[in-house]
């Protein structure tokens, strides 16, 4: 074997790097450095600027590669979104800044962010597989060290019971879909993505095999693999429930699309259609649940509910115009649903304040922090001029031209339906008013910094939409 093969990982190469040289700064760190007047500074910094230096290095997408046989295979559109992952990784981390400062998490910063580390390596893993024994794999590194992340404040806010139902419902899927790889096995006897499509011969044993593989939607909480998506968004710390919501959530969804894409291209018609009723499913009955929900992160578990939902229109164009606004999508709602979340964590960790009632007021407290939010709420609303006017636009559109007409119209509807809980929190935050509002407070500089970056985010993709259809608009009209 040529082992210079190894040198085309360069993403998994440098994140593997980051992840050693935390965990040996983690081990020969002595129990006093990690704290300074009461404050981890050392396993804070570190990782940011770590992970900072990995995101510059393989920003710039490399050439189409593929290495060990077809196992691993790389495209320029596969490292834009690993590198939209690691940015959202880096956001996360910022955000949780102030949360390792707590007596009870100062000890454990080195876990957090090797066990967060371990799970980007797996979806990098996923998103370059060539082969369904590398997708495993990748699936596994990515969702094992998860359970431990949801379960790690195991003595707060039912985050033990949060740890047991996802590792639980994450074996049930995993088992669902092994079974499903088996039988692709064992009926066209290849496990390569490029080798499947030619043997496939739409019998009903790979029927069932695409069937158990279905699987993968517990991975994106689609309907109906959704169940466990409210409790354990509750019950697992607010940083993670970010991560969660957002780049677990974003790989598997480019994961599942790449590999309808090119492994059961033949059965497009069967996809296509258990994929229709799967995304009506999944945006109605998220938007239903979440009209009454009270707690802001169970509210924020079904509305992630309902962009996965979203996220499956570009799934189900079969388009490169579909792919490409699924990745434009994925970026916008990084940046917003981050946002969001960031603001739910300093509030619960500030106030410790956790559902709607206790948000009213919040703009006559602390301004500034209501008014980034609203900014993020609308995005993920989709109202216009905001970006995630544009991405649902552009994710509408690749549907629409693919001919699901009725589907773009039942979304249309579920996005004005999706406007009411949306503006509930901003009703609470600015005209209700309350008695006892959140105290005013201030955030430390990590989480500003996060809140930045989100809100660029949403500023500079809103902006630069809005060019572009100005753009385009004028050049169809010469």
């Amino acid at each position: 074997m040529d082992y210079s093969q190894f040198l085309l990982l360069k993403e998994e190469l440098s994140l593997i790097v980051v992840i050693l040289i935390l965990f040996i700064a983690d081990l020969f760190m002595s129990p006093d450095a990690h704290k300074n007047d009461g404050k981890p500074v050392l396993n804070t910094m570190l990782p940011i600027v770590l992970l900072a230096i990995h995101t510059l290095i393989t920003i710039v997408p490399g050439p189409v590669e593929d290495a060990f046989g077809g196992m691993y295979h790389n495209t320029p559109i596969q490292s834009i979104v690993k590198s939209v992952l690691s940015v959202g990784t880096l956001i996360v981390f910022l955000m949780a800044h102030e949360w390792m400062r707590r007596p009870d998490t100062a000890l454990k910063q080195g876990e957090f962010y090797i066990l967060t580390l371990s799970t980007l390596l797996g979806m990098y893993f996923m998103i370059s597989a060539g082969h369904f024994l590398m997708f495993f794999i990748g699936l596994e590194t990515a969702s094992i060290p998860m359970a431990a992340l949801v379960a790690f404040d195991k003595y707060r806010h039912h985050s033990a019971e949060a740890g047991a139902k996802y590792i639980l419902t994450a074996l049930f899927s995993s088992g669902l879909l092994l079974y499903g790889i088996s039988l692709i096995y064992g009926t066209v006897g290849t496990l390569y993505f490029a080798d499947i499509p030619a043997r496939l011969e739409d019998n009903p044993l790979q029927i069932m095999a695409f069937v158990f593989f279905s699987g993968m939607g517990f991975k994106i909480s689609l309907v109906p693999f959704h169940l466990w998506t409210a409790d354990v968004y509750e019950g697992a710390p607010s940083t993670v429930t970010a991560y969660l919501s957002v780049i677990s959530k974003d790989s598997a969804a480019f994961v599942l699309m790449t590999i309808l894409y090119k492994v059961f291209a033949p059965m497009v018609v069967q996809w296509q259609e258990a994929l229709y009723w799967v995304t009506i499913a999944s945006i109605t009955l998220a938007n239903l649940f979440a009209l009454r929900q009270e707690n802001l992160k169970r509210l924020m578990a079904f509305s992630s509910i309902s962009q996965a939902g979203y996220l499956m229109l570009g799934v189900i164009s079969g388009t490169s115009q579909g792919m490409a606004s699924l990745v434009y999508y994925v970026l916008i709602y990084l940046f917003a649903n981050l946002a969001v979340f960031t603001v739910i964590t300093i509030v619960a960790l500030h106030a410790h304040k956790f559902t709607l009632e206790e948000y009213n007021g919040l703009y006559s407290t602390n301004p500034k922090l209501a008014f980034l939010m609203t900014l993020a709420l609308f995005s993920l609303a989709g109202i216009p001029p905001f970006a995630g006017f544009f991405s649902k636009f552009s994710i509408f559109a690749a549907a629409f031209q693919s001919g699901f007409h009725l589907l773009v119209f039942i979304a249309l509807v579920n996005t004005v339906l999706s406007l009411y809980y949306y503006l509930k929190i901003v009703k609470a935050m600015y005209i209700n008013k309350s008695d006892e509002p959140i105290a005013p407070f201030r955030s430390d500089n990590y989480t500003r910094a996060s809140l930045v970056i989100c809100t660029l985010g949403i500023v500079v993709l809103s902006i630069a939409s809005v060019v572009y259809q100005s753009i385009d608009k004028f050049s169809f009209g010469l």
